[in-house]
């Protein structure tokens, strides 16, 4: 399962004879080509079955590429070395009270149309974002200084701005102002700054982008274009992985040393940094006995992370700890609130007593039932595509009925599943979290009642809603200072907080999934040029593909 910041899964809807069709446009083993002969970077999506000739940025059904090729942000922060990365800004700035941020954008930058790049393409952007998504609701107002520089002015000091602004992908003014209805376009022919911006061809399995011919960086344009394959979940993209394809496999591939890399150990490889998003086990709150944080604490004590690391996960990332916090945050884990955390680290014993002491005991039939003598079961969701989370889900459920607990495990697609999360018409589910540059969005997406909305009104973080108080002081805190000292005393406090509370339950660190071959293509992220992830929703996938080279053969 791929772990983007925020995910909604859409178009799982045929199995391996999509896969076929998907592979029609290439024959195994051999590289994919464009119209002149020239090799594409092909890569697999393995949650889609189908695509939607959409590329509307502000829609969260747009199609793969659209915020990593076509449109791009001012900044790009790349998880796997902690960097920042200017990108259509040259540089930006902060004010002493952390009122107002300054960016000053390149001067050479031009639409894929051949129009600049200019500053009230930034305003309007954000504009537009707050219209149709909201979001920033800390700006006050942005302004164009000069054609090249943008201010933008807040309600009150906001330390996350700085990277939440920069990674916006911004479009041009001069062809948005023209459509009627932005939040429904499905822009089909798009005009953007990125690298590979132009549809050549498009179909239900498959299309390509070509090279914007007006690029800011052309001596970045290695690569002919990008050709995207559908595919209704992980075997059929696995499949087209192993049997050499696609060039860049960014999905979880079971035993990947013998299935993938052992076919070819010359030319593949892979990478599974654990800096994406903390996948966690969410319960809804909103009903008992899940708003009880000792039960919570409780069936997290009766899981064995260990178990569910090493089958369930093939051994690509590692047991979570109490702090909720993956990888990517290691520079701000608390060790001292590592230490004291009593309820991550398998207890079977000590579940089945906090159990009883909730008032959930054991009957003479090993099973334990609610107040009214109902049975103690339950449901885990999880989209039926996600081979690796399925088989998490089945090891909870099966540690949980050591502990006289009866878990089902209900696999529909994934939109019926994201559907249920952002109702809060489920159980509970194996859930991504908020990732970003530092813990606040983790915390605030968990913890914050600024998050928590009522069942039935649709939210897309918070599946669990839950929020304290306490969270929002310290958050508040965090957002009004940018002074590394406090930041850090703040976040202890924040992960002292989780670990009291338990909102969720942490399972593991998310991989970043990617395996890549270079028979065709060379300069790929690695652990030892950690330039990128190899995950290819990032923002740093625009990193990746103006880094390719094609091999000369």
């Amino acid at each position: 399962m791929t772990s983007p910041t925020r995910r909604r899964w859409t178009g799982i809807v045929a199995g391996l004879a999509v896969a076929s069709l998907a592979l029609a446009g290439c024959t195994g083993g051999t590289a994919a080509t464009d119209t002149s002969g020239d090799q594409l970077l092909t890569i697999p999506r393995e949650d889609m079955g189908t695509f939607t000739r959409n590329f509307n940025p502000f829609s969260p059904n747009a199609a793969p590429m659209t915020g990593q090729a076509v449109y791009e942000s001012m900044l790009v922060y790349n998880p796997a070395d902690g960097g920042t990365v200017p990108w259509l800004a040259t540089e930006w700035e902060t004010s002493e009270d952390g009122l107002t941020s300054t960016f000053t954008l390149r001067d050479d930058v031009q639409w894929s149309d051949g129009e600049p790049l200019v500053a009230d393409d930034v305003v309007y952007t954000f504009g537009l974002q707050k219209e149709i998504l909201g979001g920033f609701e800390y700006v006050d107002s942005v302004t164009a200084t000069d054609e090249d520089t943008v201010t933008f002015t807040f309600s009150r000091a906001y330390s996350p701005a700085l990277f939440e602004i920069g990674q916006q992908v911004i479009v041009p003014e001069h062809v948005w102002s023209e459509i009627d209805d932005p939040a429904g376009e499905t822009n089909p022919d798009p005009v953007g700054t990125g690298p590979y911006t132009e549809v050549t061809t498009f179909q239900t399995q498959s299309f390509d982008l070509g090279k914007n011919p007006h690029y800011w960086q052309p001596e970045k344009q290695k690569i002919a274009g990008v050709r995207m394959l559908a595919f209704a979940g992980n075997d059929g993209a696995n499949l087209a992985a192993v049997d050499g394809s696609v060039d860049w496999a960014p999905q979880y591939i079971a035993d990947i040393e013998n299935t993938f890399v052992a076919k070819d150990p010359e030319h593949r490889a892979y990478w599974f940094p654990p800096t994406g998003s903390t996948i966690s086990w969410q319960l809804n709150t909103t009903v008992a006995p899940f708003d009880d944080v000792e039960v919570r604490k409780a069936l997290s004590l009766a899981i064995d992370r260990e178990q569910i690391v090493a089958v369930g996960m093939n051994g690509y990332t590692v047991p979570a700890d109490c702090t909720g916090l993956s990888g990517a945050y290691d520079t701000w884990r608390s060790e001292t609130v590592v230490e004291s955390c009593d309820w991550t680290s398998r207890d079977v014993d000590a579940a089945g007593a906090m159990l009883d002491a909730a008032g959930y005991p054991l009957g003479e039939d090993g099973m334990r039932t609610f107040a009214d003598g109902s049975p103690f079961a339950f449901d885990i969701s999880v989209g039926s595509a996600s081979s690796d989370w399925l088989s998490v889900a089945n090891i909870i459920a099966q540690n949980l009925a050591e502990i006289g607990v009866t878990v089902t495990v209900d696999a529909p697609d994934w939109p019926a599943v994201s559907a249920g999360y952002e109702s809060g018409d489920f159980q509970s589910g194996i859930v991504w979290s908020n990732n970003a540059p530092t813990p606040y969005q983790f915390y605030r997406g968990t913890m914050s009642t600024e998050t928590v909305k009522p069942v039935g009104e649709t939210t897309y973080e918070n599946y669990h809603r839950l929020g304290l108080p306490e969270a929002d002081e310290l958050l508040a805190r965090f957002a009004a200072t940018s002074d590394p000292a406090q930041q850090t005393e703040i976040v202890d406090g924040l992960q002292q907080l989780f670990a009291d509370n338990a909102p969720v339950i942490p399972l593991f660190p998310g991989p970043e999934w990617g395996a890549y071959t270079d028979t065709r293509f060379t300069g790929w992220p690695t652990e030892a040029d950690p330039y990128a992830t190899l995950s290819t929703r990032a923002p740093t996938t625009v990193l990746v593909l103006t880094s390719l080279e094609p091999v000369v053969s």
